[in-house]
């Protein structure tokens, strides 16, 4: 566990040096640099921007020139997303193939995005407590839910009455009605805190569960906050994770494991969004509007296959129905290393 972390802590420092630039020229009294090379790779400049590396000519070293940067860049990535965003929501396979065919001013680069969104997501998870047993989040959607049984349960009370006084057979109500009763059980332990006392490790329980049974048991608010750290820390693990998925459905198309990276890296990050939608629904209380969200990743799938690789419709079908099934695979995957992480941290 300390190596990967190593190396998980050794990949953000790089990419940090990597976005701090070298040393720049000393500025004037006005707070330009006034260089004839550029200062980031000693090229001669020509025009406005190098034409080697293509960094801004003559860096402004002011307050002002930080603040201009600044609301610059914001401006720049707002534009950027609300071009990007609409695109990935409805035409995903088209812009998926400018990406990939050069068209790439326009857009927010796929691992930008899904950097934005792992954070998004993770940051909305655990404002709203949605998935977190303790959470404010999750607590209201189960409450909903025990509402929204109660009501099943009246109803089906009602049409039992009257069955039964048609003299028909009522066996069918009371099982669904007995099944009710035990799903606001299984509702009111989780709210009140008392959903793993009943936890127990017998002698057929495997050695590797053993620990997550005991976490689960004494502190379920801390192994799924140290899951969600592993989660978030290794969630470029889904990438790679998918990739081999998605090549397995062009075995004998001459396509480039780029086209499909960059296709997967937009569809999770399509995915995320979905989740951030997900959890804001059910800490505002719309549980059931949230659960309709589930149906959306089929459809999106199958829009974005069809548009990318210019599929025909029984082609993109086909293929749409395989890439639901490894992209359940790929989840489990992931989620079952980022549960061991979490767990044996």
């Amino acid at each position: 566990m300390g190596e990967l972390e190593g190396i998980g802590e050794a990949v953000t420092g790089g990419l940090l040096a990597r976005a701090v630039e070298p040393g720049a020229g000393e500025a004037g009294t006005d707070g330009h640099t006034h260089e004839k090379n550029c200062l980031n790779c000693g090229c001669k400049l020509v025009g406005d921007f190098c034409h080697c590396c293509g960094q801004k000519a003559h860096i402004h070293r002011s307050i002002r020139a930080f603040m201009g940067d600044f609301v610059a860049g914001i401006l720049n990535f707002e534009g950027k997303f609300w071009r990007t965003l609409p695109m990935l929501a409805w035409r995903p396979g088209e812009m998926t193939r400018r990406y990939i065919a050069g068209e790439r001013a326009r857009y927010i680069s796929p691992v930008a995005l899904y950097l934005f969104t792992v954070f998004a997501m993770f940051a909305v998870l655990n404002l709203t407590g949605t998935f977190s047993p303790g959470g404010e989040g999750f607590k209201a959607g189960l409450q909903a839910d025990i509402a929204e049984n109660q009501t099943a349960i009246a109803r089906l009370q009602r049409e039992r009455k009257a069955a039964a006084a048609a003299g028909k057979d009522v066996a069918e109500f009371d099982r669904k009605i007995a099944n009710r009763k035990e799903d606001i059980e299984d509702s009111l332990k989780v709210v009140s805190g008392d959903a793993f006392t009943a936890s127990e490790i017998d002698e057929d329980t495997p050695k590797w569960v053993e620990p997550l049974v005991e976490q689960a048991t004494k502190n379920p608010e801390l192994l799924t906050a140290k899951i969600q750290e592993a989660a978030s820390k290794f969630s470029w693990l889904l990438i790679p994770l998918s990739v081999p998925f998605l090549w397995l459905l062009f075995p004998l198309r001459r396509r480039k494991m780029y086209d499909h990276t960059v296709f997967v890296t937009y569809s999770l990050s399509f995915m995320m969004m979905l989740v951030i939608a997900g959890g804001l629904l059910v800490a505002a209380g719309f549980s059931a509007v949230a659960g309709f969200l589930f149906f959306v990743p089929p459809f999106h799938m199958y829009r974005h296959l069809k548009g990318a690789y210019q599929l025909g419709r029984f082609s993109a079908i086909v293929r749409t129905i395989a890439l639901v099934t490894f992209a359940f695979v790929a989840a489990g995957l992931f989620m079952t290393a980022a549960i061991a992480l979490g767990t044996f941290s």
